[in-house]
């Protein structure tokens, strides 16, 4: 036998030996088992509140206008060197607007950051302080906040100053500099009053809205179902009067949740829903609906690869209320309140869902899969149905990133808001004017009710010609409400990230909803 042939002979036994000795294993590590990251954000500033300003401290005065308020810690030269420098500039203290100044006396900056606002609205002391933290991100020194007239304003000032300074920096390895983390002190008379307003609200609203921020910004490695509910979880821990319920995919497919289920098949992570608990006042809980994407690949419908790494904060509405709950908690407000996070990955894998799939829900509803790009709702669908009847609550409010077509319709400045009664719209846009997280009300006309009905199931959940989008996303989840329910649908889908940063949101996640929430559940309980 020639030699060749028979090293080739050897060759192949030697390889069918080593086959039959070590079997080739799948894959059993999901991700790459790597973190990306083992440090936490950088450090922020602290904030402190005194009487007096350091006489060594960058100062920041908040101003109403162009008249420099009463401030003790200036010299009457430093006045008037800042009173000129007003003149000069033509600075006219309004809101967003900063003017800084260095060389005055021995303070190594002087600030100045606009309050005013237009149509007589009272001043903006959130985005005045807010605006200028972020123009002193790389400032090294400890700062003095001075000018707010009473508690009320520095607390104010306090919660602007710590929304507008937060950052995700955890994964940024190469930076030269830190951002500075010194003090800053807020000052005036009334410090005493305005900390006891910060340690018993404002901290905790703050805190939350960072929390949400974070999760919003975390990559889909890290973040997915299963560690979106042990992170939620570790900050109720220790929280009173809290109680947390996780459904698995095997409880839920023994509710016949054939929505949530079957959004997450596809992927090998699996789906959860994560029900809050808080009990602080009587009566009827508030419910607070979330959906929680934790990322969107559009599954079987795939999306385009543009813009699909965004997808990772597809779960913003189930991370909203969250945290406005924990807020809510954390400050004792009297209220009581359910919040449920419909939590699912869609992928496109071997056991996805396909278009023409029809699904059961909780509730016992079906729904046709025209699009499985069109998951939110879905997900929500058996969410809301099983807060209604296992929570029994007064009135349910939903938040997602449901629709594109929102943001097309009212932009970056607003999310839209549907809802069947007036009375509840009402509610939730004052609430939206005491926060500055706007809204904007969107049509829920009978018409695109019949748009949704599908020929083989109950309802269909894309392929909808006849209504607008973001219209027809509010009347799908709707039919899995009871018309007796006092119900709003909040779509997030152009406001839950930032392109460029605003006074109280930096460039990227905006943790909108929690001050949202927030204010509406203490406006809003059972009668």
């Amino acid at each position: 036998m020639p030699k060749s042939k028979i090293s080739h002979l050897a060759l192949f036994s030697a390889l069918s030996a080593l086959t039959l000795a070590a079997p080739i294993k799948a894959q059993s590590v999901l991700g790459s088992g790597v973190p990306a990251s083992t440090v936490p954000n950088s450090t922020e500033r602290p904030i402190a509140f005194a009487e007096q300003a350091p006489a060594d401290a960058g100062l920041v005065i908040l101003m109403q206008g162009a008249e420099l308020p009463d401030i003790p810690a200036l010299s009457s030269a430093e006045r008037s060197a800042l009173e000129a420098a007003i003149n000069s500039a033509d600075f006219k203290g309004k809101t967003g607007t900063n003017l800084e100044l260095r060389g005055i006396g021995s303070r190594p900056l002087i600030m100045l950051a606009g309050a005013a606002q237009s149509d007589d609205e009272g001043p903006d002391w959130k985005s005045a302080a807010g605006s200028a933290v972020q123009k002193l991100m790389k400032e090294g020194t400890e700062l003095a906040l001075v000018g707010a007239p009473d508690a009320a304003a520095m607390a104010d000032a306090a919660l602007g100053l710590d929304l507008g300074q937060y950052r995700f920096d955890r994964y940024q390895t190469d930076n030269e500099t830190a951002p500075a983390s010194q003090q800053v002190i807020i000052s005036g008379p009334q410090a005493s009053a305005a900390q006891s307003l910060w340690n018993s609200r404002h901290k905790h609203l703050a805190d939350s809205v960072r929390m949400v921020r974070d999760l919003q910004s975390e990559p889909a490695n890290t973040l997915y179902p299963q560690s979106f509910v042990d992170r939620v979880s570790a900050a109720f821990k220790g929280v009173p009067n809290i109680r947390i319920e996780i459904l698995d995919e095997a409880a839920m497919r023994k509710m016949n949740m054939g929505a949530i289920v079957g959004v997450g098949q596809g992927s090998p992570r699996g789906s959860r829903m994560m029900v809050v608990r808080y009990t602080g006042g009587s009566g009827a809980p508030l419910a607070l609906a979330g959906k929680g994407i934790t990322f969107d690949t559009g599954g079987i419908s795939i999306k385009p690869n543009k813009g699909m790494w965004a997808m990772k904060a597809d779960m913003s509405g189930a991370a909203a209320v969250m945290g406005a709950t924990l807020s809510l908690a954390k400050s004792r407000a009297p209220v009581n309140i359910v919040a449920i996070a419909a939590l699912a990955e869609n992928m496109p894998g071997a056991n996805a869902q396909r278009p023409g799939d029809v699904v059961r829900t909780y509730g016992g509803k079906t729904i046709e899969i025209l699009s499985t790009d069109a998951e939110g709702r879905l997900v929500l669908a058996d969410a809301v149905q099983y807060v209604a009847d296992r929570y029994k609550p007064f009135a349910l409010v939903d938040i997602a990133t449901l629709t594109g077509s929102v943001g097309r319709a009212v932009g970056d400045q607003y999310a839209g808001l549907f809802a069947r009664e007036d009375a509840i719209a009402d509610r939730l846009l004052k609430a939206a004017d005491d926060t500055g997280e706007h809204l904007w009300r969107l049509p829920l006309h009978p018409a695109y009710a019949k748009a949704i009905r599908s020929d083989i199931a109950d309802v269909k959940n894309s392929g909808v010609t006849d209504a607008p989008g973001a219209s027809a996303g509010a009347h799908f989840i709707g039919y899995f409400i009871d018309e007796s329910m006092p119900w709003a649908h909040l779509d997030i889908a152009g406001v839950d990230w930032n392109k460029s940063a605003k006074p109280l949101t930096p460039k990227g996640a905006s943790g909108f909803g929690v001050r949202l929430l927030d204010q509406l559940a203490r406006d809003w309980t059972a009668k």
